[in-house]
């Protein structure tokens, strides 16, 4: 179906001040032509204009309780941001004390292989074992709790 230029022109006068110069143009040129159409988009300015005019009052208990979610909002993301930073402390004293113990629990372990008389590939991998038990513990602890830094929701709540 073919539009006219008046349909064109009261779609382009709706679409307000997003119209490229080149809309603007075409736009123009038919309400200098067409009378019909010059009343329409005034009428339209005005009821914009009058829109535009008028007060928007929320309701008060709207006012309240977008305050209380936006303050719930801000405490959820602080302590978030707060877990975060005990985190990151955390891996970073683990990696410190990692880097510093690390040496030494292989001294004892060759110590003790050597005292034992335990083929070095046997200590060896005892050590291996020993280094990666605690990492293996705490990921075993939260997929058992099933949470990751989430507060007190569990994953059956994720479920639905």
């Amino acid at each position: 179906m073919m539009r006219n230029a008046h349909d064109e022109a009261r779609e382009l006068i709706a679409q307000g001040d997003g119209l490229s110069s080149v809309q603007q143009a075409l736009l123009r040129a038919h309400l200098d032509e067409c009378e019909a159409c010059l009343h329409y988009a005034e009428a339209a300015a005005q009821l914009v204009r009058s829109l535009r005019s008028l007060p928007v009052v929320a309701d008060s208990r709207l006012v309240r309780a977008t305050q209380m979610r936006v303050k719930a909002r801000t405490r959820e993301l602080q302590q978030r941001q707060e877990r975060l930073v005990l985190v990151s402390l955390s891996c970073a004293l683990v990696a410190i004390s990692s880097a510093l113990t690390t040496p030494l629990i292989w001294q004892g372990f060759e110590w003790l292989g050597r005292w034992s008389r335990v083929p070095s590939p046997m200590w060896q991998v005892g050590f291996v074992l020993f280094w990666i038990a605690p990492t293996i513990a705490a990921s075993l602890m939260f997929l058992a709790h099933g949470t990751y830094l989430s507060g007190n929701r569990s994953t059956s709540e994720f479920r639905g």
